[in-house]
């Protein structure tokens, strides 16, 4: 029966893709982020969806006429760079069959990515965009959460099968990201169910958060928690009621799951935390050997005797210092485009959309930062998506900006020109 079920999921994506095709961009992201078909239990589980949708998008993309040129923006050379660096990076890998798997894997993350710029080309279809991933995360973040809270919080909730965030503690630095995208959907539907119930599933993912038993999570949790209540106008709401939510989390989690976060403290004594900075330490000095190279990807395995644990070492140990700093750049860059580009919007009526866009993907960035520092995801296709996402952002924001000046030019050049008209000259 599910079989069936996902079959006509697909088969209406690809109608969907072929109408429109930036509607096949929305089902890229629910296919790539949900993966619903590995909940199927016969042949739809190993059937090739994601490859016939996306074949299906490139055909409609070709003759499509509502699209866009490829943004000017200097982010998206980064990314062209970066993804010929890890060519260049494959060639030189120490075990290069599995290098060549692991570049061919992160091609096909990069490749699709294309449709989301010259695809999306209003603020609309944005704002679907980013309604879409968070929704496609958070379903089963709120049916972890569930889960989590109906069983004491006693398991551990795991992603979606078969994606990058399958293990528990990606799944909860992903869970965490997508909250303030969901953020963006309950501060922009005129739905008053619809914000009551992304409200609601809040903290519901939150207890998701908490079940996975990651100390990353944690981490990235309390960040996100100062950022929203920091953004937030009610601040004299917000702040108790996060005080009682930690009161109440206290007294349910297991005495196990602090002995667990405990360790953040005394990690000294941790064989898994010791074991990760000893990794980080060989990739570092390797890099220093190899700074242009790197070890290729997976390169770990021939450098230190564990996986990386962290983005910012798997980047910089298996492709080189240039490769790093093209990829940060990409990510540090674009927290300080979200920064400062509310301030060129501020007070101006009908705008107030682009603050709100601004700080919410700005903190979605900054949880991948914090979370990622202890997990592996630097291939992350979800972090590349929030990159591009900010790059229309930029562009639409000033698209908008610039059209409200010249409208208010013509205004002012309209009034007075009527001045003029009835103007009394002296004889």
């Amino acid at each position: 029966m599910r079989d069936i079920v996902v079959l006509i999921f697909l088969t209406a994506c690809i109608i969907a893709a072929l109408k429109k095709p930036w509607w096949g961009v929305l089902s890229l992201a629910v296919f790539s982020y949900m993966n619903p078909h590995a909940y199927a239990w016969g042949f739809v589980r190993t059937f090739p969806v994601y490859y016939i949708l996306f074949l299906a998008i490139i055909f409609r993309t070709v003759f499509a006429k509502d699209k866009q040129p490829i943004p000017k923006d200097w982010r998206v050379i980064f990314f062209a760079l970066l993804w010929l660096y890890f060519l260049f990076t494959t060639t030189q890998a120490y075990m290069k069959d599995i290098a060549w798997q692991r570049f061919w894997f992160v091609s096909k993350i990069f490749i699709p990515l294309y449709f989301t710029l010259v695809l999306i080309n209003t603020r609309e279809k944005l704002y679907y965009l980013i309604i879409t991933i968070g929704v496609s995360i958070g379903i089963v973040a709120v049916k972890g959460g569930i889960f989590a809270l109906a069983t004491g919080f006693g398991h551990r909730v795991y992603g979606p099968p078969l994606t990058q965030f399958e293990d528990n503690n990606q799944f909860a630095v992903a869970m965490l990201m997508i909250i303030p995208l969901l953020l963006v959907w309950q501060k922009q539907s005129p739905h008053i169910w619809i914000k009551k119930g992304i409200l609601f599933s809040l903290p519901i993912i939150y207890a998701a958060s908490l079940s996975s038993w990651s100390r990353g999570a944690l981490l990235t949790m309390a960040m996100l928690t100062l950022m929203l209540t920091w953004h937030s106008k009610r601040k004299v709401l917000v702040i108790p009621l996060v005080l009682i939510g930690a009161f109440l989390a206290k007294d349910y989690l297991p005495e196990e799951w602090f002995g667990r976060m405990n360790t953040i403290e005394t990690y000294e004594q941790d064989a898994s935390a010791m074991g990760r900075i000893t990794t980080w330490i060989d990739g570092w000095n390797h890099t220093l050997e190899h700074p242009f190279t790197g070890a290729g990807f997976e390169g770990w395995q021939v450098v230190s005797l564990r996986d990386w644990h962290s983005s910012y070492v798997e980047m910089f140990a298996e492709h080189g210092f240039v490769a790093f700093g093209l990829w940060l750049s990409m990510i540090v860059g674009s927290i300080v485009s979200l920064t400062f580009l509310p301030q060129k919007t501020r007070n101006i009526d009908g705008m107030e959309w682009v603050g709100n866009y601004c700080f919410m993907i700005r903190a979605s960035i900054i949880c991948y930062m914090v979370g990622t520092a202890f997990l592996g995801l630097a291939y992350w296709d979800l972090i590349y998506h929030l990159v591009f996402i900010s790059v229309l952002i930029k562009k639409f924001a000033l698209q908008e900006l610039s059209e409200k000046i010249a409208q208010q030019k013509l205004k002012l050049k309209s009034v007075r020109s009527t001045d003029n008209e009835y103007a009394i000259t002296p004889s």
